[in-house]
């Protein structure tokens, strides 16, 4: 059985590879695709925006951002 952090990493790099394929997303995006609460989603950006993997030029707007990572 996966752990609750298990599936909080999965979803975190699926909504990154989602924002790196797509260009450039909103958050009301995010919450349509994931099906997941825009909280959920506010909480996963935020580990990504830490991470210096993606940044928002505008409100609500989200693209990833030219660090290199290895995504397996």
């Amino acid at each position: 059985m996966r752990t609750s952090t298990d599936r909080m990493i999965t979803r975190i790099k699926s909504i990154y590879l989602y924002i790196k394929k797509r260009g450039t997303v909103t958050t009301g995006e995010l919450v349509d695709e994931f099906g997941i609460t825009q909280r959920t989603i506010q909480r996963d950006l935020n580990v990504l925006v830490y991470n210096e993997l993606v940044s928002s030029p505008s409100r609500g707007a989200w693209t990833t951002t030219a660090r290199k990572v290895k995504a397996s």
